[in-house]
């Protein structure tokens, strides 16, 4: 070996030296700011009284962000030419995409969830064919838990791009009844019976005022749709009420619930 050739590999590993040196140094500075940064992120975010998840999201969503551009940072000073990293990072962020397309699509949709919020954790809400009170909201998926304690994970992309009933958006709800009178019973004494009822239920709010009325005709009965209003969180509970309640007072005031009959005539031989 010449003086040259050795002179050369000198240079060559003191330059790999150097740079290597660089991205140690680069790589621990730049690990203690992002927790630094982290650490501000999360203060400002707490102060702000964010949500949780949004919390959550926001502080994933940064950390990865900023040690990609870490890695991107130490790789250039290692002396891999730039271009040609960012040409083999998008060829495989492409691959990556391809591959999880279903997934991104989730992820795009939990990113919509979280900045429009269509509906919070512990509201009850309807989407997909599927009911309950929304116990999490993740990057992926949001977790219901049905009224009967099932739990249920749907996909954020279907949720963002169907529709969603919130039940809990609103302070007050409507009580949808239908109740069935014969024909023989007096209509105006039934609205009577089931205002009385409304009345005195103390859970029924006063305004908006119940809604009773006669809906149809039936093939044994005259059909009554009852509409009281209610607060939100006493739903379910003046439903089953007024279907006991309807019942019992009917009996004492001599209304008539139809039930199916069958007539059996017998002809003799």
């Amino acid at each position: 070996m010449n003086y040259e050739t050795w002179l050369v590999i000198k240079t060559f590993m003191a330059t790999v030296a150097l740079r290597m040196l660089g991205a140690l140094v680069v790589w621990f500075v730049g690990a203690y700011a992002i927790k630094w940064l982290m650490k501000i992120l999360n203060r400002i975010l707490k102060k702000s009284d964010s949500d949780i998840t949004l919390v959550k999201f926001v502080n994933s969503f940064v950390k990865i962000a900023l040690k990609i551009l870490l890695l991107v940072t130490i790789v250039i000073i290692l002396g891999v030419p730039s271009t040609s990293f960012i040409a083999i990072l998008g060829a495989a962020g492409l691959a990556v995409g391809l591959a999880l397309q279903g997934s991104l699509s989730n992820f795009a949709g939990g990113v919509l969830i979280l900045i429009f919020r269509p509906f919070n954790i512990g509201d009850y809400i309807e989407a997909g064919g599927f009911g309950g009170t929304v116990q999490a909201i993740q990057i992926l998926y949001t977790v219901l838990l049905t009224p009967d304690n099932k739990r249920i994970v749907i996909p954020n992309g279907n949720l963002s791009n169907n529709s969603v009933i919130n039940y809990s958006t609103e302070e007050i709800r409507r009580v949808d009844l239908k109740f069935g009178v014969s024909y023989d019973s007096d209509i105006t004494k039934v609205k009577e019976v089931i205002n009385q009822i409304c009345e005195n239920h103390e859970l029924v709010l006063k305004e908006p005022e119940p809604f009773i009325r006669v809906i149809s005709h039936g093939d044994s009965s005259v059909d009554f749709v009852v509409r009281p209003w209610v607060e939100k969180e006493d739903y379910w509970t003046v439903f089953y009420d007024m279907q006991e309640m309807v019942k019992e007072e009917f009996d004492k005031n001599g209304i008539e619930i139809p039930y199916p009959h069958m007539d059996v005539t017998m002809l003799g031989q």
